[in-house]
């Protein structure tokens, strides 16, 4: 089951929909598209800011399995906090903005919609990571959650599983130009490549 799946489960990505007005059909649609980067975000993270303990460390920072839980709640989602969790995984708005015109290009759903979807995913994705990190002690919690949701790229070499980064649709594929299951190099190439 990939995490989009899961979230659908949770009652998140009809949150989503209803938030933004949309239906919850295209609301899965752009979650598919969208959670390959914003999970290549959180891999990114973790292989730069001190492993696994590390992403663990500022998904707490960022609000940990509350920010699920505001996503989740009646009340309107508090964006701020997404565009936060955000600022730290894709480090500027650029990235973002490109995340989301791939997703369009690949969707046909409206660019607009879809930067408004992402951070309230980003929240959602964070909150479950945290979530999941809290139960399991040594022998699962975070390591063993990033690694089935990013297929094994925690590890060591192993390929990605049906499961991971590469699962969860075409635009991993699409977006992972290097094939090392991680499409948010190529996305932030992308953005260095138009700055340029």
């Amino acid at each position: 089951m990939n995490l989009t799946d899961i979230l659908a489960q949770a009652g998140g990505i009809e949150s989503m929909a209803n938030q933004l007005g949309i239906p919850p059909a295209m609301a899965k649609q752009g979650a598919d598209a969208l959670l390959p980067a914003i999970l290549g975000g959180f891999k990114k993270q973790a292989q730069s800011g001190g492993g696994v303990e590390g992403l663990g460390g500022l998904l707490g920072q960022l609000g940990g399995g509350g920010l699920l839980d505001s996503v989740l709640g009646p009340q309107a989602t508090p964006v701020q906090q997404g565009n936060d969790v955000l600022g730290q995984i894709f480090g500027s708005k650029d990235v973002s903005r490109t995340v989301a015109g791939q997703a369009a290009a690949q969707t046909g759903i409206d660019s607009g919609i879809l930067k408004q979807m992402l951070p309230i995913l980003a929240m959602m994705a964070a909150g479950y990571m945290a979530k999941q990190g809290g139960q399991g002690g040594e022998s699962g919690g975070l390591g063993g959650i990033l690694g089935n949701v990013l297929g094994g790229a925690m590890g060591g070499g192993a390929a990605p599983s049906a499961g991971g980064l590469g699962g969860l649709g075409g635009l991993g594929k699409m977006l992972d130009m290097d094939g090392d299951g991680n499409p948010l190099d190529d996305i932030m190439g992308m953005v260095n490549k138009m700055r340029g």
